[in-house]
């Protein structure tokens, strides 16, 4: 039986397991998906044993570590200085968030290309506001005071792969983004709303109001504060479980070329919601 795996600390509960179980079973490949916790003081010398996996995921803190460990890199991983996902084939490094963010952006009928908001820019912010950029979004940061030098470094980092890029940034006052011009597309890719502080929202509903779609990458719960309000309005939106799922079905396709039907991928994204 192929073995693959996810590596991070601390893992604690993750859905990766499920989700990957199902993938292999539409796939018809049998398989085990097991989660290896993996300290970042262990990294170097429990390496070579993961060359028992055909291929593994990465999680935090490894995602940036891990990069020294790669022969290849695509060219997300080469963009995003980051790695969630190898095939020990070749020990290549792949970055499959950003696969499963415009995946999701594209799956919500909703574009990159456009005038897009994004809240929060460390981590995964940063890689969502590195590819809206890049497909061509009119785009505003929003940071909390705190984080502008973060925000600052992310435009720096978008400028020097595209100088003419149209970028900005805006500061949140008092964890809420009290105005806006509106748009198209709202992202939140802060953690506020997510369980257990489900009563939190990173903007206010006037600002909510203002754009046409809403995502959110958090997943638990899966209709967050932020969704709620915006389809209480009438505003098209979608959680983070289909980027959750997406990125997974990216790393099967690197790993074996796996094919799936969209009605099954959908389906697993609605088991997946309700699953928590």
């Amino acid at each position: 039986m192929k073995k693959y795996c996810l590596i991070g600390h601390p893992l604690g509960h993750s859905f990766s397991p499920q989700i990957h179980k199902r993938l292999f079973e539409l796939s018809g490949i049998e398989a085990e998906y097991t989660l290896n916790d993996i300290a970042p003081e262990e990294l170097s010398e429990k390496f070579d044993a993961l060359g028992e996996y055909e291929g593994f995921n990465i999680t935090i803190p490894h995602k940036i570590a891990i990069i020294d460990y790669c022969k290849e890199l695509s060219d997300g991983a080469k963009r995003y200085r980051s790695v969630n996902c190898i095939r020990n084939s070749d020990k290549s490094g792949y970055n499959t968030d950003a696969i499963g963010f415009t995946k999701s952006i594209e799956a919500m009928g909703a574009s990159l290309d456009s005038k897009v908001t994004v809240i929060g820019c460390g981590g995964v912010g940063r890689m969502i506001c590195i590819e809206a950029a890049r497909q061509g979004a009119e785009l505003t940061i929003a940071a909390l005071e705190k984080d502008m030098p973060l925000a600052e470094k992310v435009v720096e980092e978008i400028k020097a792969q595209n100088s003419s890029a149209c970028v900005k940034i805006t500061e949140i006052n008092g964890n809420i983004l009290d105005s806006s011009d509106g748009g198209d597309l709202l992202i939140n890719a802060t953690p506020a709303g997510m369980f257990p502080k489900v009563d939190n929202m990173p903007c206010t509903e006037e600002v909510v109001k203002k754009f046409k779609n809403v995502f959110d990458v958090i997943y638990n719960p899966k209709e967050t504060k932020l969704l709620k309000t915006a389809r209480a309005h009438g505003i098209n939106a979608m959680g983070g479980m289909a980027m959750l799922v997406l990125q997974a079905v990216a790393a099967h396709e690197i790993w074996y070329g796996a094919k799936f039907e969209k009605s099954d991928i959908d389906k697993l994204v609605s088991d997946m919601e309700n699953a928590v």
